[in-house]
């Protein structure tokens, strides 16, 4: 039972941010002000589905289902777990400021390394759960060194997101001029490495989701330079095929036949 709800805070983690996407694709980002975590009236907002509310109430469920890991099953991933809970909170507060334009964007880069250190330290317990040799450290090591530089790719991701500041258009980036368009370019490049790196790998199942998430990246830059303060649905959709190339990696990191 311990693990089937490792599964449920997966999801709700991954419903997060892709939330996220959608507060940003929809110019909510700062529709609750710089208070954080909450205003006295968030579920009265969320009821009225402002996807910001309703992304601090499902990640608020996921700090709980965290804690209460680290209570009652106390180790090494369901520490990390909590760990990377926490600093995804702190770190959502950051990009509120960040923003508001008081905080550089890297901090929105962070963010997005613990939201997705989140939703995968919960998928992997779920799968060791199933019985499958789950090694968290080798996880995060191999996310970080070559050949493939995931949490690069999603650092530079949200640098791009934190100099937009949910408002700025990113611009013609064939002949890259401000600082947006080369980490737009230095994200893209990181992308090209990636899929790559998963084709030497043999991890097909991972370059068929990158390969898609790169087609929808391009969408989002199209949409955002067409109104960059609501460029729309893709930039959720754009979360979501970034999840789905997490959950690759890792099935195909651990050997799961689909």
């Amino acid at each position: 039972m311990i693990y089937q709800i490792s599964i449920v805070a997966a999801l709700l983690a991954g419903l997060t941010i892709v939330l996220g996407g959608i507060v940003e694709g929809y110019g909510y980002g700062l529709s609750l002000g710089t208070n954080w975590p909450y205003t006295r009236n968030i579920m009265e907002l969320a009821s009225k589905k402002d996807p910001e509310a309703i992304h601090r109430i499902s990640a608020t469920i996921v700090g709980l289902i965290a804690l209460g890991y680290v209570i009652i099953y106390p180790s090494l991933i369901t520490a990390i777990g909590f760990s990377a809970v926490v600093a995804t909170a702190l770190l959502g507060m950051a990009t509120l400021y960040v923003l508001a334009g008081k905080l550089p964007s890297y901090f929105q880069g962070l963010h997005d390394i613990a939201a997705y250190t989140t939703y995968a330290v919960y998928l992997l317990l779920f799968l060791e759960g199933l019985g499958y040799h789950v090694n968290i450290l080798s996880f995060m090591i191999d996310a970080v060194v070559p050949p493939h530089f995931l949490y690069f790719v999603i650092f530079m991701g949200g640098v791009v997101t934190g100099m937009r500041k949910m408002k700025f258009e990113i611009g013609n980036v064939t002949r890259p001029k401000n600082a947006i368009q080369i980490s737009w370019v230095l994200h893209s490049i990181l992308a090209a490495i990636f899929i790559i790196a998963v084709a030497i790998l043999h991890y097909w199942l991972t370059l068929v989701f990158t390969a898609i998430e790169i087609g929808v990246g391009l969408f989002v830059y199209d949409t955002i330079n067409r109104n960059s303060a609501k460029p729309g649905i893709s930039v959720g959709l754009h979360q979501l095929f970034s999840l789905l190339v997490v959950t690759a990696i890792i099935i195909n990191s651990l050997g799961i036949a689909i």
